[in-house]
C-alpha cells in the first residue's frame, strides 16, 4: 500500500477526471485502506472485531460523502481517513457511555422469603404423611428414585426387581402419592 498516493490507479491526476469517476476512486480507497483501518480501529476499540468492522463502514460512508473534496488532493486521503476513523471510534465509545447500562430486574415474585421456608416445611410434612398412605412397594421405589437419586438400573438392583417393574411402579406410585396428598392450590 502506498501511504499517500499522488494518484489512484485508474484515476488520472486530472481533478476533472477524478471528480467524473468517483466510484473508481472510492474502490481504490477501499482496496488500499480497508485492512489498515480495520487494524487501527480494532486497536482503538480494544479488540472488539465486530465493532471495528462497523466503524470502518461508517468511515467509508463519510468518505463517500466527502469524496469530491478528497479527490482534489489525493495526498490528503490517508490522514483524513485516519482522523475520521478515530473520531468515529470516539463517537461510538461516547454513545455507549451516554446510554445507561442494561440492568436485569429480578422477578420480585421469585425472591426468597420467610414464607418459602414455611412452605418447604409444610410440603415436606405433607409428602411424609402421604408416603405412609401408599403401598410399601410404591413407597420403596419412590424413596430409591427421588430421595436417594438412584437411576432405574440402580433402583432395580437394590430392590431386586426388573427395571421395567421399577418404571411401572414409579408411575403408579407417583399417581398414588398425588391421590394421597389431595388437591392443592396449583392444581
Amino acid at each position: 500500500m502506498s501511504a499517500v498516493p499522488n494518484e489512484a490507479p485508474g484515476v488520472t491526476g486530472d481533478a476533472a477526471v477524478e471528480r467524473a469517476d468517483p466510484e473508481a476512486l472510492m474502490r481504490w480507497i477501499h482496496e488500499q485502506y480497508r485492512a489498515p483501518l480495520l487494524r487501527f480501529l480494532t486497536r482503538l476499540v480494544l479488540g472488539r472485531q465486530e465493532l471495528a468492522e462497523d466503524l470502518v463502514q461508517e468511515t467509508f460512508l463519510r468518505t463517500w460523502r466527502n469524496l469530491s473534496t478528497l479527490a482534489e488532493d489525493p495526498r490528503r486521503i490517508a490522514p483524513w481517513l485516519y482522523t475520521v476513523a478515530r473520531h468515529v471510534a470516539i463517537d461510538a465509545m461516547r454513545a455507549r457511555q451516554a446510554r445507561p447500562p442494561e440492568v436485569v430486574i429480578p422477578d420480585l415474585n421469585r425472591l426468597a422469603s420467610a414464607d418459602d421456608e414455611m412452605d418447604r416445611v409444610v410440603s415436606t410434612h405433607t409428602v411424609r404423611l402421604a408416603l405412609q398412605q401408599i403401598k410399601p412397594e410404591h413407597r420403596e421405589v419412590l424413596v430409591e428414585m427421588y430421595y436417594k437419586g438412584s437411576s432405574v438400573a440402580e433402583a432395580a438392583q437394590r430392590l431386586g426387581i426388573p427395571e421395567g417393574t421399577v418404571k411401572s411402579r414409579t408411575y403408579y406410585a407417583v399417581r398414588a402419592l398425588h391421590a394421597a396428598i389431595g388437591p392443592t392450590e396449583s392444581s
